[in-house]
């Protein structure tokens, strides 16, 4: 009898044109956040070392940055506001630490490594793979040098002497005794900011856990947002003011605070999307 060769595995179907599957988002507590952050504090200090290299790596760039763009405010304003706008992307091995844990995997440098170099040879990319994350990263990316130009067209434009210094733009922007140039700034980039923080809250987390595509992953994020906007804007004011704090002390603080932000923000995640009704992305161990 001569071979068969035996079929190929089953692809599962795309969905339907026209068709959008979304989870469904629970509704959390005001204080929420709180909880996501104990759970991240928990998590950084049970993976140690691979979480703390994020942080130590992410502290010495934005030092280098200082030490380069010292004089050139602009450059040093836009780098650090590009920096907080695809934070969510440079976290995402985080998040894969931290599900990690949950599954009782371990949670080392290897896991780092095959999350980045694995996964994303997906044969199911049409459900979102690797590049769906590459995709939204440069999103974001384009965000941040959007706001990046007009924050400083503004400033340089309206402000009543050149800014070339942090110690010029609290002169000249924050304590000027004339005009409203330091809240008509502050407002222009909450309005920027809010949609990328709602775009982005629980968008890349559940693109690597999930087989999603971008406009799924968006759309989950505003419905997150929009079901619980009191435990969100909390959220968003834990994330700038720790972050603020560890710039504050000359980026330091940044060793630990982000690694436990990015933990934090896959528990996050986890308590408000119910993700059974969608496919799971397996581990990097896998093929998905």
């Amino acid at each position: 009898m001569p071979y068969t060769a035996p079929p190929p595995p089953p692809v599962p179907p795309r969905p339907p044109r026209g068709t959008l599957k979304l989870p469904e988002v629970r509704t959390v507590a005001l204080t929420a956040p709180l909880t996501w952050l104990a759970l991240g504090w928990r998590d950084l200090w049970r993976v140690g070392m691979p979480s703390l290299l994020h942080g130590m790596l992410l502290a010495t760039f934005g030092l280098g940055l200082l030490m380069l763009a010292r004089d050139q405010f602009w450059l040093l304003a836009g780098a650090f506001s590009g920096f907080l706008v695809v934070a969510p992307v440079l976290a995402t091995s985080l998040y894969a630490l931290s599900r990690a844990l949950e599954r009782g995997e371990p949670a080392n440098l290897r896991t780092i490594g095959k999350t980045w170099t694995r996964w994303q040879f997906s044969r199911y990319a049409v459900h979102g793979g690797y590049w769906s994350l590459v995709r939204f990263g440069l999103m974001l990316s384009l965000a941040g040098t959007g706001w990046v130009l007009t924050s400083a067209a503004l400033i340089t434009a309206l402000a009543p002497a050149p800014v070339n210094t942090p110690t010029d733009f609290l002169r000249h922007v924050v304590l000027a005794h004339r005009g409203y140039l330091f809240e008509l700034w502050l407002t222009m980039g909450a309005l920027m900011a809010a949609p990328l923080f709602a775009s982005s809250v629980v968008s890349m987390p559940l693109l690597l856990d999930r087989r999603v595509d971008v406009l799924q992953a968006v759309l989950t994020s505003w419905q997150t947002v929009l079901t619980n906007p009191g435990a969100m804007a909390l959220w968003a004011a834990l994330i700038m003011g720790l972050t603020l704090l560890g710039m504050g002390t000359l980026l330091l603080g940044l060793i630990v605070i982000l690694p436990w932000l990015g933990h934090a923000s896959w528990h996050a995640y986890r308590a408000l999307v119910d993700t059974r009704s969608l496919p799971e992305r397996l581990p990097p161990e896998g093929n998905a």
